[in-house]
C-alpha cells in the first residue's frame, strides 16, 4: 500500500517514557467502572419476559435476553442503508468513529498502553482517524452486506494474535512492575495488532471502505 494512499482508518497509542506501577498492579479494579459505562453504552439489547401457563393454571415467567450491542445493530442498519438507500448518514458515522474512540482509549488501559484514565472525550494517547466516506465513488453498495464475511481470513490470523498480544500485555504487567517501562517491542506489538483489528472493522463492520485491509502490523 503506497504511502501517499493510507488506509481509511488510522490508529496509534503514543509511547509512555515511564509507567505508574500502582496503577499498573491494581489496573483491573481501576478500570471497573469505566468498563461497566463503556459496557452499559456499546452493549444494547433488550430483556423480555415470556410467561407460559402449565396445566395446572400456574404461570411460569422467564426471563431472556436479545438483541445485539449497538455497534453491531448499527453495522447491520448501515449495510441495508447503503445497499437500498446508497446513502451513510453523517451522524451514524459520527456515533460509531467515537464509541471506537471511546473503546480504544478503554482497551489501551486494559493492555497497559497507558495510565491516563479513559477520557469519555479526550483523545488522550490514543489517536484514531477513519475516514468519511463518498459513497457515491467509493464504496460498492451491495458490497457492504458481505463485507464481514469476506474478512473471515482477518479474523482467523487475529484470533491468533490477539492470543499472543494477550500474553505480551502480561509479560509487558511484570516489566512495568520492576522497571516501571513498558518494553518498546511489546508495546509496538500490541499496538499493531489493535491497529490491524481497526483497519479491519473499518472495512466490514464501520463500512468505510471497499479497500481490502492489508494483513499488516504496520
Amino acid at each position: 500500500m503506497p504511502e501517499s494512499a493510507p488506509y481509511a482508518a488510522r490508529f496509534d497509542v503514543d509511547y509512555p517514557e515511564s509507567l505508574d506501577r500502582m496503577t499498573t498492579l491494581f489496573r483491573i479494579i481501576w478500570a471497573i467502572p469505566i468498563l461497566i459505562i463503556f459496557g452499559l453504552i456499546a452493549g444494547g439489547g433488550q430483556t423480555e419476559t415470556v410467561e407460559a401457563v402449565r396445566d395446572g393454571g400456574e404461570i411460569i415467567r422467564t426471563a431472556r435476553s436479545a438483541g445485539a450491542g449497538i455497534a453491531a445493530q448499527l453495522t447491520i442498519a448501515t449495510a441495508l442503508m447503503l445497499a437500498f438507500r446508497k446513502h451513510y448518514p453523517r451522524w451514524w458515522f459520527d456515533f460509531q468513529l467515537e464509541l471506537a474512540r471511546f473503546g480504544n482509549r478503554v482497551g489501551a488501559y486494559m493492555a497497559l498502553l497507558t495510565d491516563v484514565y479513559p477520557s469519555t472525550v479526550e483523545a488522550q494517547s490514543v489517536h484514531l482517524d477513519v475516514d468519511y466516506p463518498d459513497v457515491e465513488h467509493d464504496l460498492n453498495p451491495w458490497l457492504a452486506l458481505v463485507k464481514w464475511l469476506l474478512a473471515i481470513p482477518h479474523y482467523i490470523v487475529l484470533i491468533f494474535l490477539s492470543l499472543a498480544a494477550f500474553v505480551a500485555v502480561i509479560i509487558a504487567w511484570f516489566a512495568i512492575l520492576f522497571t516501571g517501562r513498558y518494553p518498546r517491542p511489546l508495546f509496538d506489538f500490541v499496538v499493531g495488532v489493535a491497529r490491524w483489528w481497526m483497519r479491519v472493522s473499518a472495512y466490514a463492520f464501520l463500512l468505510v471502505t471497499d479497500e481490502y485491509p492489508p494483513f499488516s502490523l504496520q
